[in-house]
This record gives structure tokens, sequence and C-alpha cells, in this order.
């Protein structure tokens, strides 16, 4: 019996060496093809495992358009056109806005320049407090003028104070934005008229001494000239957004008609160290870098967020419904990659109902 036993126990230890032999040779055989993929397993098993088989399809938003978002301290803030107020969205996750917290935390006056029409609001963390920028009118189209809230506490669902009309040169503005270099200096970009006809609507920069004043004068950075700018009247360059990679700066905005099915995203780049006031700084692209296809028409007004986990970047934007569905938008969002030259590459709107995988983090 006992020499049974002792038998037993040997083969035993036998089989478990040869296993761990085993194991130890597979392993190294496959680290030693090239693949590395004992660690590339281990790197797939450190990621959330959810954000690796979850997924989600546009739209995000049923309706809206202009879509802004920003993030600080882990917590994601939206905004879009409602029309008549400013609402903010609260959510942890890109995917989770369209169900997130929200709060209307302002609303147009009764009487004065701002009672109508409110446009295309962002929200922008700036000096220790949070800035809204948003076009507005008295009920009259050709009187937007661009206007500034300042936040009263730390909390950007909070209570604002109204910082009044910024001087942008008494001309019609719309889809305000502010560009912040790393020498903290601040610049505010727009869409305007060149004159006081609704002829074309061109980009402006000009200085800012602080988040709610402009102190210079508006330097003309862009206007409709290719012809995938041209498709409707007035022909429109509008909806700038700031995007910083590495030591460039690209200012991302929408052209030709927003009512067309061609309304798309163009352009323009210069670099950091440059002088911004000069329009010469900055170059157009020569092609639309995000458009139609068969699938998705109209595909404009973005702003731009990373994952949660800071990996991934991402475009957040409005599209028509449908095939000459004009206005009737909503809100979609797709990840984006960068070319060699470091140059954003955002490929092709990704059409409705297409599984995306959800941002990392998620």
């Amino acid at each position: 019996m006992a020499s049974r036993l002792s038998t037993r126990k040997m083969q035993m230890r036998l089989f478990t060496v040869g296993v761990i032999c085993f194991v130890w040779l597979l392993a190294g055989c496959m680290k030693g093809a090239g693949g590395e993929a004992v660690k590339e397993v281990r790197e797939m098993k450190d990621v959330n495992a959810v954000s690796t088989s979850k997924t989600f399809t546009n739209p995000i938003m049923d309706n809206g358009a202009d879509p802004w978002v920003t993030s600080k301290d882990g917590i994601y803030y939206y905004t879009h056109t409602t029309g008549n107020s400013i609402r903010i969205w609260k959510s942890r996750t890109l995917t989770g806005l369209s169900t997130a917290e929200y709060k209307d935390v302002w609303f147009p006056p009764l009487e004065g320049p701002n009672t109508s029409n409110i446009w295309a609001p962002e929200l922008h963390y700036l000096n220790g407090k949070w800035y809204i920028y948003y076009a507005a009118d008295n009920g009259q189209n050709e009187n937007h003028r661009m206007f500034v809230l300042e936040s009263e506490t730390d909390d950007p669902l909070g209570a604002y104070t109204d910082k009044g009309m910024l001087d942008t040169a008494g001309k019609w503005a719309i889809d305000g934005t502010v560009l912040h270099k790393e020498d903290g200096s601040l610049y505010f970009i727009w869409s305007g008229w060149e004159g006081d006809m609704n002829i074309s609507q061109h980009l402006y920069i000009a200085p800012m001494s602080n988040p709610f004043t402009i102190s210079g004068k508006r330097v003309e950075i862009s206007k409709p000239t290719y012809d995938w700018e041209l498709v409707g009247n007035p022909t429109i360059n509008e909806g700038p957004e700031v995007l910083l990679h590495d030591d460039q700066i690209f200012v991302i905005y929408s052209a030709s008609g927003s009512w067309t099915d061609d309304y798309c995203l163009g352009m323009l780049s210069t670099r950091m160290s440059s002088d911004v006031m000069n329009p010469a700084s900055w170059t157009k692209h020569a092609q639309a870098v995000f458009a139609k296809t068969d699938q998705v028409f109209g595909p404009g007004h973005n702003s731009f967020a990373k994952s949660p986990n800071g990996k991934e970047d991402w475009i957040l934007y409005h599209g028509a419904k449908s095939q000459g569905a004009g206005w009737n938008r909503n809100v979609r969002m797709q990840p984006f990659g960068w070319n060699v030259d470091g140059t954003p590459n955002f490929g092709k709107p990704i059409a409705e109902g297409t599984p995306i995988p959800v941002p990392g983090g998620e």
C-alpha cells in the first residue's frame, strides 16, 4: 500500500513539473514569436472589461445642435443650443450625457439686447472661474452679438453674473470661443459679418485682457473661398473650435450653409509660438476635414473631449437627421486620431446605428 502511494506521489510530482515546464516554454515561445502575446493579454486585462466590450450607437442626443463639452476633475459638462435658455448637463461619461443631470443656469431678460435666439453657448474654465459665452439678439437677427456670464461659485451648475456684451467691433457676431495659449494669453474667436449686411460670415480673432473683455481690434483669419465652403447663400464660415496638439493650434470650423446637406468642417492651423493676430500666421487646409457621406448629412459645429482614461480623442458634432432635413438635427460623437504630421484625422462620419466602442475608461 505504502509503495503504491509513493509511486502515485512521484507521478503527481512529475506531472506538475511537466505542466510548469510546458507553460514556461509556451510563454517563452509566444514572447519570442515577436507578438509580445503575453504582454498584450496582460494589458488587455488591465483595461476596464466593460470598455472592451460595451458599445453605443449615434446619436447620443436625439435632438440638439451646436454641442459643446468640457471636463474638470473627472466630470463632463455639456451644453447645446436650446434657443431660450442656457442648460448645462453633468455626467461622468460621454455616453451618459443624454440621461445626465442637468440644470437651466440662465434665462434671458425680458428686455435688452440679449432677450432672444440664444445660440451656441460654450462653458470655459478660465483663471479659476467658469465662463459661459453665448450669442443672442433682441428679436432681430441683424442684432446678434456675443455675451458672457461669470460663475458666482465653483459649481458650473450654480449661479452666474451677467458680464454683458463683448466688443465685436459693433458687428453681427455668433459662435464665440476662447483660445488660451500656454503663455496665459487669451484670444476670442468668432463668426461675424464684415459689414452690416448678411452677405458672408467670416472668422475673426481679437485679444482679451481677461475672460470678459476684448482688448483690441478684430482681425479676419478666414472667409469662404473654396467650393466646399460656398454652398448656400449667404456663404459661411462659423462655429470655430480650438484644438491644441503638441506645439500646434488648430481651429476647426463649420463651412457652407448649416441648413444644407453640404455643411462640413474645415481647418486652420498655426504654431503655438506664432503671432495669432497676424492673418499670415494661419494656414487653411485646402479640403474639408469632415464632410457628408451617403448616410450622414450636414456634419458640423463640433467640440472635442478626452475619454475618461485620458487616452482617446473624441469629436462631438451635430448632423441632419436625414438627407434634406436642414436644421432638424441631433448630436453624435466618434473617436479620432492623428496623422504623422501632427494634424487631426477625423475620418468619415459614422452612420447612425453602427456600434462604436465606448470611450476608454467608461
